[in-house]
């Protein structure tokens, strides 16, 4: 028997808006799916973790775009296509093999909602089912306090992607109005709302029912502070501000009202008696970021320090191909992003010790070398994250696990250097290797290579055998400590780029670096 798909709406964000069913379905089911920017980031993951069990597979569905280019055939559109059909067939995996999926949708899963995408593709094969939840525009409307529509009203809800005369023409053609998906759209829609003579009439809501909640007069809004979670609202014309003043929530999460008092706290008494609506502050449970290193490859590789770390975390963060070398721990909440997102992830591993979660940041070999040690150190700094501990933990380097193959290349100095101009100029990569050649260092050469980078290998080269001779060892190391090891020793005059790829460590002798019956070692003496 095959599984059943659930589409399951969870509201806007505070959890206890899930409704009953959708948690019972969310506690039951084999397979919980949601979706992601690249960052790893899930909202819907966190509204769905109080009703989650231990034991649960959790499939992460990662956008590969959301406002980005492309250079896919089919342009934006071909690419999410590619993207929702493989992540159909991620999902069909799991049915075929008579699993009950449940796929999570902030608000209601067909209103504006990644899941019908699934349900499109996979309704007519399987048992499909959607639960609906309550939306965010009734998240906000609720948190304003304020009616949407009344008696013969006309409501209307539009995209914030509209073009501008579009939204102009639609707004002042209605008596109340929602506008979604603001983020980098809100300077246009703001001057829509003016245009059409309705300005002084619309609200902004941010994050409703959340603790993150914020509610504002749309035109005292900043731009630059405007999420994608978030929505313009013209309540009915028939109810005036007065009648129905903006307040915060008595249950539940705290609100931020322009204007208000934004002290946190939450009730201590949620019944009718003399407490009802009273604060007090609520302790946060200590957390801390340990960014550990993995080494380059297996449990033999890692330091008992960091198999500590990683045992005891609540949270595991990094770059996915790391974290899937971590053994699975059903108690663990794992978070898997894109490798270009460092400042993403490290700002989202704070957040979660800022909320008392023991989180470990993973990376491959030690996290201080051209790993995610620094990333997290430098948002650190921030203001929001002063009082977060972190903490680095070495890892076996990749540079090292390679000389040790080969014998002791790096005996004597040398210098790591990485060809990736992703984070530098090229310009500056060329002078370093310029000036560690006429040093007479040994080079450690990382990220020699990728799909997209296939030239520097030679350049750097031809520079090297400027100060170099050809005949000077080149340690060619590839998944070092992995299934499919390999370690090569070549001349220099016979590097050949074409062997090379992202996989590879490269170590460059210098003029006393010796080669024999395949060992490789530099001296630790040195002429003169």
């Amino acid at each position: 028997m095959t599984g059943r798909l659930y589409g399951v709406g969870l509201g806007p964000g505070d959890p206890e808006l899930v409704t009953v069913k959708a948690a019972r379905l969310i506690g039951a089911a084999d397979v919980i799916a949601y979706h992601a920017a690249r960052h790893g980031r899930s909202i819907a993951r966190s509204v769905a973790a109080p009703y989650l069990r231990e034991g649960q597979i959790e499939e992460l569905l990662v956008y590969p775009l959301t406002t980005e280019t492309t250079d896919h055939p089919g342009g934006y559109q071909g690419a999410m296509d590619e993207f929702y059909a493989d992540a159909a067939d991620r999902l069909a995996a799991h049915l075929d093999a008579g699993r009950d999926v449940v796929v999570l949708a902030e608000g209601d899963p067909l209103f504006y909602g990644s899941y019908m995408h699934m349900h499109k593709r996979l309704a007519g094969r399987y048992v499909a089912e959607v639960v609906p939840g309550v939306t965010s525009v009734s998240g906000a409307s609720a948190a304003l306090g304020r009616p949407l529509v009344e008696r013969d009203e006309v409501l209307t809800i539009l995209p914030g992607t509209l073009d501008p005369d579009t939204l102009t023409a639609q707004l002042a053609g209605t008596d109340a109005a929602a506008v979604m998906k603001l983020g980098r759209t809100f300077g246009k829609v703001r001057d829509a709302f003016e245009r059409a003579g309705k300005l002084d009439s619309a609200w902004y809501v941010e994050r409703a029912s959340t603790g993150q909640q914020r509610i504002a007069p749309l035109a005292d809004v900043d731009p630059t502070t405007v999420p994608y979670f978030s929505l313009a609202l013209l309540p009915s014309p028939a109810t005036s501000a007065e009648e129905c003043r903006v307040a915060p929530p008595r249950t539940g999460a705290p609100s931020v009202v322009a204007g208000a008092d934004t002290t946190v706290g939450l009730p201590t008494d949620t019944g009718n008696g003399p407490l009802a609506g009273a604060t007090q502050a609520v302790p946060v449970p200590r957390g801390e970021v340990v960014v550990v290193g993995l080494g380059p490859a297996g449990r033999d590789w890692l330091t008992p320090e960091a198999s500590a770390a990683l045992a005891g975390a609540d949270d595991l963060v990094g770059y996915a191909p790391y974290v899937a070398k971590v053994p699975v721990n059903p108690r663990q909440r794992r978070h898997a992003s894109d490798n270009r997102v460092e400042a993403e992830r490290a700002e989202f591993a704070l957040d979660l010790a800022l909320s008392g979660r023991r989180v470990a940041v993973v990376s491959s070999g030690d996290p201080g070398v051209f790993a995610m040690a620094s990333a997290v150190l430098e948002v650190a700094t921030g203001e929001r994250w002063r009082d977060v501990p972190v903490r680095v933990l070495p890892g076996l380097t990749a540079a090292q696990a390679v000389a040790s193959r080969a014998g002791a290349p790096l005996g004597h100095d040398f210098c790591v250097l990485s060809l990736s101009d992703y984070l530098k100029p090229w310009e500056v990569i060329e002078g370093r290797l310029e000036a560690a050649a006429r040093a007479d260092l040994v080079l450690a050469i990382y990220n020699p290579a990728s799909k997209t980078r296939t030239w520097q290998v030679e350049r750097a080269r031809d520079l090297l055998l400027e100060h170099r001779s050809p005949d000077t060892p080149v340690v060619i190391g590839r998944d070092v400590g992995g299934a499919q090891e390999s370690v090569r020793v070549v001349r220099l005059a016979d590097l050949d780029p074409a062997t090379i790829d992202m996989r590879c460590l490269l170590i460059i002798g210098s003029s006393q670096t010796r080669a024999k019956d395949g060992v490789v070692f530099t001296p630790r003496h040195y002429p003169g």
